[in-house]
């Protein structure tokens, strides 16, 4: 495996960004793994190429994600009605909260359908998310290798490594912030409960601009930012770290497990590390929302201080089960779907 690959430079249907840099803008333990399952694909089969292309790619892996979050959608959804409980809430009946209960409580008051409230958002974040990053993730590294010096040297491990870790860090904070207003009207979408202020997609920026203002659209925008640079250390040391010592000691086994494996566990480590300001994200998505007061008025580092002082510690991890019970299924769902796109598309004759 090539230097560019084991810094997970290519990734879900072709996009170039580096992996970790895309998981720490969302959050997600099931991008993780995903697109480190999909960089693994990408690099088998680079003599391919001429077979799937990039629009195809992007195409598979635009599809892929988006069936497998949309299966995983009612547990993204409960993720996030446990992230912002404790806005408006009784800190003291919290204790109580389960997933179970919170899963029976949606589907007696909300209904079957509430479970996949705000995924289309998700699905339309998809294709722009994807199209940002590859464009910039190429940009930032002809640039970088521009200053470096390293155009045409492949040899330079070192300088290689500074291209795609820096270059896959600022195209995810790019795409991230290029794309961000869709997160918000997804978590505004996905944490209204029985009384609904927002009636879609378009009316929910229309609200928010009305009565907001445009940055808005932008609140919390800084704790994801700030997620970048733990989330691409954390996922690179731990899924090389993994990746090395199982290939040295079981060589034999198949590198789409090894990567699947390998790249889920990264995804848990970094999501665990960074899901504190996650849901400090949430939280301030939700500002003023609805009309309502707000919560958080000392900034980022104060609405960590407010919840530690009102919730505890482990007020800043709730809702971080049903985060980890989407990894197995969503990696699997990904896998499954990329690789039947990927054969179909390759039976399509090309236009050439």
């Amino acid at each position: 495996m090539n230097m560019e690959a084991r810094v997970g430079a290519v990734v879900e249907g072709g996009q170039r960004a580096l992996n970790s840099a895309a998981a720490a803008a969302h959050g997600s333990i099931v991008d993780a793994g995903a697109r480190k399952f999909l960089q693994q694909q990408h690099n088998n089969s680079q003599q391919q190429h001429s077979q799937l292309g990039i629009i195809q790619q992007l195409l598979a892996g635009g599809v892929a994600g988006a069936f497998s979050k949309t299966c995983t959608a009612p547990l993204a959804r409960l993720t996030i009605l446990f992230q912002v409980q404790g806005m408006h809430s009784d800190v003291t009946a919290l204790s109580k909260a389960s997933i179970w209960r919170e899963a029976s409580r949606v589907m007696n008051e909300e209904g079957f359908r509430a479970f996949w409230k705000g995924n289309l958002v998700t699905i339309a974040h998809r294709l722009p998310y994807s199209s940002v990053s590859f464009y910039a993730y190429e940009r930032y590294k002809s640039l970088l290798q521009s200053a470096l010096g390293v155009e045409n040297h492949r040899g330079n491990g070192t300088a290689d490594l500074a291209v795609h870790f820096i270059g896959g860090g600022m195209a995810g904070i790019t795409a991230a912030s290029a794309t961000y207003p869709l997160d918000l009207v997804r978590t505004r979408l996905a944490a209204q409960r029985n009384t609904i202020y927002y009636r879609g997609i378009l009316h929910a920026f229309h609200t928010i601009c009305r009565e907001e203002g445009l940055l808005g659209l932008y609140k919390g925008l800084g704790a994801t930012l700030l997620g970048v640079g733990p989330s691409i250390a954390i996922s690179f040391s731990v899924y090389e770290s993994l990746r090395s010592y199982w290939q040295s000691k079981r060589p034999n086994d198949s590198t789409v497990m090894v990567s699947l494996a390998c790249g889920s566990l990264s995804g848990i480590a970094s999501s665990t590390a960074t899901f504190p300001l996650d849901l400090v994200r949430r939280r301030m998505q939700l500002e003023g929302a609805g009309g309502r007061a707000r919560v958080y008025t000392t900034g980022l580092f104060g609405a960590f201080s407010h919840i530690i002082k009102t919730e505890g510690l482990r007020g800043m991890y709730r809702g971080i089960l049903p985060e980890y019970y989407k990894v197995v299924p969503g990696v699997g769902i990904v896998f499954m779907t990329y690789e039947t796109l990927k054969m179909l598309l390759q039976c399509i004759p090309s236009s050439n």
